[in-house]
Formats: C-alpha cells, structure tokens, sequence
C-alpha cells in the first residue's frame, strides 16, 4: 500500500485541493497539521524552497505547489480521472487554472487591502467576476460535462471569498451584478460540502484570527 501524507491547514482551500482529489481517487492518507508560525522539520525538508502547504509525501518523496500536486494524483493514481482526457480540454482546463492562480489570489487578497489601494483592486475583482459570470452563464462546469480540475481549483472562490468578505463587513459580490457566478457559488457549495469545512467553522476560525491579529 502506497504510503501517503499531506502537510497541510486544515482551514487552507489549497490544502483542501489536495484533500479533495485523494478522496475522489479513494487514496488513504495521513494529515499532518503544521503550524506556519513555528514550521515543522518535516516541513522545511520537504519544501526547503517556499517553506509552505500543502506538500504531498508519496512513498517518502516529497510534491509541492497545489495544483503541481493535483496534476501528480491524477497521473499517479488509478481512476477517476481529474484532468480531461481530450488534449484540448486539458489545455483549456490548464487556462482557467492559471487565471484562478493569478486573478484569484489577488481576489482574496484585495479583502485584506485598505482605502485607495482597495478601491483600485476591487476594480480588478470586478473585471474577474464579470469574466467569471459570463464564463458560467448556462454552464455546469467550467471544462466538460463533468466536475475536475478547474473546479477544485476554485474552490477558495467560491467558498472562502464569500466568508472573508463577511469577516472583514464588506461586499464585493452580489447578485444584481453577478448572478450567474453567485448562483453557481450557492449550487457548488450544496453539492461538495462533503469536501468543504462548514461555513460556519471557517466563518469561526477568521473571526478569531483577525480578534488575535488586533489584540497583538
């Protein structure tokens, strides 16, 4: 049996990615919670380069970067596949994970952003939703006819934005403006909480981080 481990947060949507792939091929594995503040041996040593999560450890070697890490289950474990099978769907699917990559994460982190500097990101979110809305107009997924690669991958999109936007009190996503992405967010939440935290915990878990980051 292949001997697998995930050095990981149990509350970071790149950690889920990987979570969530090894439950969809059936692969048993043992989470290692680090703390990011105090990082672990194990985990310099299997990222000596980023010093961060996720790093999946398979059969002692070590993988890193999330969507490095998915790409690696998909090839290394048997079926159901992640990625499409035609060439082109993959690319296509290797496209939609780049911009989630890029516009994604400066999407969350615009949240954390103050007065002139989060004026100007929130026109940048704006422009990356109203790609996202047109993109998922009468669409399921965002590749295929079926649930993959992309769609893990935005997962912090479509979770973890909307409970950040309610810690911090504002609204950057709302239905008058985007109802094919706000419709497909509440549907993708509904059929994959078996893979998700509650919204309630994680809701919990950054209401108390932002309560330590201020007493500090």
């Amino acid at each position: 049996m292949a001997d697998v481990k995930l050095l990981g947060l149990c509350y970071s949507p790149f950690s889920h990615r990987i979570e969530w792939a090894l439950k969809i091929k059936g692969v048993k594995y043992e989470f290692i919670e680090q703390d990011l503040q105090n990082k672990s041996p194990l985990l310099l040593q299997s990222n000596p380069i980023y010093k961060k999560v996720p790093v999946l450890i398979h059969n002692s070697k070590p993988i890193c970067e999330s969507v490095v890490i998915l790409e690696y289950i998909d090839e290394a474990f048997e079926r159901p596949s992640i990625l499409p099978k035609d060439p082109y769907d993959r690319a296509i699917a290797r496209f939609w994970v780049k911009f989630f990559e890029e516009k994604g994460l400066a999407m969350m982190k615009s949240i954390f952003l103050k007065g002139e500097e989060q004026e100007k990101a929130k026109e940048e979110v704006y422009e990356m939703l109203k790609i996202l809305d047109n993109e998922l107009k009468d669409k399921k997924f965002f590749v295929g006819d079926r649930f993959g690669y992309v769609d893990i991958v935005a997962n912090a999109t479509a979770l973890w934005f909307g409970v950040l936007e309610e810690v911090f009190g504002i609204v950057l996503v709302t239905r008058e403006n985007f109802p094919n992405f706000c419709a497909r967010r509440d549907e993708y939440y509904l059929q994959n909480r078996e893979y998700l935290p509650p919204k309630d915990e994680l809701l919990a878990h950054y209401q108390a981080y932002i309560q330590r980051a201020a007493s500090k």
